[in-house]
């Protein structure tokens, strides 16, 4: 129930600020939100292994990454040079940071490498969700986004229910004992369902030969983040990232998923949409 709950809350401020194009800012905002606590909770993961991650750095650069993902989205070739110069000058100032610091040394490797995947990982891949917001037409936008969240959170609503209801073969029981192969089915078929709902209902524009492919690859993308993130916490023997949203755990539970499928959305509509315009 707590997990019904929490999505009822969160889902239509989500739904309003892709569906409104004056709420763009709120659309922002909320990603920039949810990665700002995913990070939070990736450096505390980090901290359980005794690690020392460089929390404000990771911040900055993690803002640095999510304005030039906005800003810039429009412009694919400059976004680009602006992402690469932004990730350069952080891996600079960190081990710099790391350098002046002093001494002792023999952990240097493990907290930088911390600071830059957990950066790498979250605002990287996440950013791209900023990107499809504002660099198309509130049309395309809109649709893109609202294509994207009922593909990949309803294809994790299939496995979960799926496999709750019929799961008996372990996925991969090293990693997330929970996951079994009649949720990957449950999920693909999810997907499947509701990629062609969109297709009808509002996404004409993206053929079913072209959506059905796309969505089962966001599904497998979506186990493949799912297991990494789980894989994570088994690390440092945590069963959720942390308990900030009722019946879901950590923010980061609920965006592991999503994180691996931002850049394959942002990158396929991009190459997609423009070979098609006039």
């Amino acid at each position: 129930m707590s997990r019904i709950l929490t999505a009822a809350i969160l889902l239509p401020f989500l739904i309003a600020s892709i569906l409104i194009s004056w709420l763009q800012p709120l659309f922002v905002l909320l990603a920039a939100a949810a990665m700002c606590l995913a990070l939070f909770e990736f450096f505390a993961l980090a901290r359980k292994k005794g690690l020392k991650p460089d929390i404000v750095g990771g911040y900055l650069a993690g803002a640095a990454l999510v304005t030039v993902f906005y800003f810039f989205a429009a412009d694919i070739g400059f976004q680009l040079v602006m992402i690469q110069l932004t990730l350069l000058i952080f891996v600079i100032g960190i081990l710099v940071a790391a350098t002046l610091r002093g001494a002792p040394f023999d952990s240097m490797i493990a907290n930088t490498g911390a600071t830059l995947f957990g950066v790498l990982y979250i605002a990287l891949l996440g950013g791209h969700l900023v990107a499809i917001r504002g660099g198309f037409s509130q049309t395309l936008s809109a649709h893109l986004l609202s294509f994207f969240f009922l593909v990949v959170m309803g294809s994790d609503t299939g496995a979960y229910y799926a496999g709750r209801a019929f799961g008996k073969h372990k996925l991969a029981p090293k990693i997330s004992p929970g996951k079994t192969w009649e949720g990957v089915v449950g999920g693909i078929a999810a997907a499947l369902a509701l990629a062609t709902v969109s297709h009808f209902w509002f996404f004409q524009d993206l053929p079913l030969k072209i959506a059905l492919p796309l969505a089962a690859v966001m599904t497998v993308l979506g186990i493949f983040g799912d297991l990494a993130e789980s894989a994570l916490k088994r690390g440092v023997g945590a069963k959720d990232a942390a308990k900030i949203l009722p019946g879901h755990g950590g923010v980061l539970d609920r965006l592991d998923s999503l994180l691996f499928n931002a850049p394959l959305i942002y990158y396929f509509a991009h190459f997609y949409f423009s070979a098609r315009l006039p």
